[in-house]
């Protein structure tokens, strides 16, 4: 399966904060949502970094809570692993555990087209393996 599948089926809606937005609005609306991470960026379509759940609680943990008042960019990872729509959901899973992250925003052309985190992964290779074994069963028994 591709990643444009997997994003038709999800749909390409992206949060988005502004990198000059301080922590405790990008906390209201990661709460708002139900999710895990923003996409920052200072410009519609741009990708300045993400700020996940994460990044905060590990900047709460080394600069107490006044971080929360400070701008999203300092908190946020800059350095944004991206890809393309028709990179492969496998290919995709194989990145996000290599390199240990878990929001990928998908771009194309310099244009952001969605967000797939880790969990849209998990679900599309299950779904996968779930046909896989209903074509199989179907094979045995019509064999």
């Amino acid at each position: 399966m591709q990643i444009a599948h997997l994003l038709r089926r999800k749909g390409p809606g992206v949060v988005t904060v502004a990198p000059t937005a301080p922590v405790r609005e990008a906390l209201a609306l990661l709460a708002e949502h139900g999710i895990g991470a923003l996409l920052v960026a200072a410009v519609p379509g741009a990708v300045d970094g993400v700020l996940s759940e994460r990044d905060v609680v590990r900047g709460l943990h080394a600069s107490g809570p006044g971080v929360l008042d400070g701008p999203v960019s300092a908190l946020m990872t800059a350095e944004v692993r991206t890809c393309v729509p028709g990179a492969s959901v496998h290919d995709l899973a194989r990145t996000m555990t290599d390199h240990r992250v878990r929001h990928v925003p998908v771009v194309e052309d310099g244009r952001l087209l969605g967000i797939v985190s880790i969990g849209d992964v998990v679900k599309a290779r299950l779904d996968e393996l779930e046909e896989e074994r209903a074509h199989l069963v179907d094979y045995i028994q019509t064999s």
